[in-house]
């Protein structure tokens, strides 16, 4: 299948973020401009980036020496809830843009909801405003639960652009997701390969790859490519990122789908948000 733009929604504009893109959590901030960089001479155009992962500024660097288009990438990075408000969301902002070496951001996301902390509205006002002055062109938020987006729409009257969570094969997020599809907001999937535990050594994803032809690891990308979601695998290892971005050549059947589908355990490999608080 081929690699996808989807379409966002954001205020009154409407984008396109490419349906593969390259996550960078946990990559050092020395390491991460080289795996940029490879990520991009594959074809990845579309870095996920975040405050938090402390490697903004080596995304910057890679983007500052790659020969591919600015305008032909597109970047997101996050704000961490410590900094939600009005202010402090501006600031952290501002901080990331110098950190990227970037005027405009592609898109900005709440990177938790921290429920205690109960800032996230505010912080959401503070990133409709940053779109509405043409620094930010989508905006969007990360594992939010049904009852968090809800709130954003009953406070503010807009539903985000995205909401990127958790998700591959052991959980599926399937109530999310069809409120997400609901509401006209894109799913994207962050540890999608679920950090490389167990779910790369279940025996129903090997025989779907060795029926295909394909690894395990792209069976699972192509799983989420297929149910419409943008998905965002890491590797540092230039023939990992390769395999990764190859996926989109996989196809599956409905049937493989659906065994997919039956593989669900409700398995995290990080914070529920509705515990999560800092």
């Amino acid at each position: 299948m081929p690699i996808n733009d989807i379409p966002l929604t954001s205020g009154a504009a409407k984008i396109e973020i490419p349906q593969v893109g390259f996550g960078v959590w946990q990559v050092p901030d020395a390491e991460v401009d080289a795996a940029v960089l490879s990520a991009l001479e594959t074809g990845y155009r579309h870095i996920d980036t975040a405050k938090l992962y402390n490697n903004e500024a080596g995304v910057g660097r890679a983007l500052a020496a790659t020969d591919v288009p600015r305008d032909d990438i597109f970047v997101t990075t996050k704000v961490w809830p410590t900094e939600f408000g009005a202010q402090e969301t501006v600031a952290s902002f501002t901080g990331s843009m110098e950190r990227l070496g970037l005027d405009t951001l592609d898109l900005l996301l709440l990177h938790w909801p921290f429920p205690e902390q109960d800032r996230y509205v505010d912080a959401w006002k503070a990133l409709q405003a940053l779109r509405d002055s043409g620094r930010v062109r989508a905006i969007g938020v990360c594992n939010f639960h049904v009852e968090h987006l809800q709130r954003l729409f009953d406070e503010t009257g807009e539903w985000p652009s995205i909401n990127q969570v958790e998700l591959h094969p052991y959980l599926q997020q399937v109530e999310v997701a069809e409120f997400n599809a609901a509401h006209g907001i894109v799913t994207e999937s962050w540890s999608p390969l679920a950090s490389g535990k167990e779910v790369l050594d279940d025996p129903v994803i090997g025989a779907i790859a060795e029926r295909v032809g394909a690894t395990p690891a792209q069976v699972i990308i192509a799983w989420h490519l297929a149910r419409g979601f943008v998905v965002l695998p890491k590797s540092v290892t230039p023939s990992r990122i390769a395999e990764n971005f190859a996926a989109a050549e996989v196809s599956l059947t409905e049937a493989d789908m659906a065994e997919i589908a039956a593989l669900d355990r409700g398995m995290r490999t990080g914070p529920n948000p509705d515990e999560f608080n800092g």
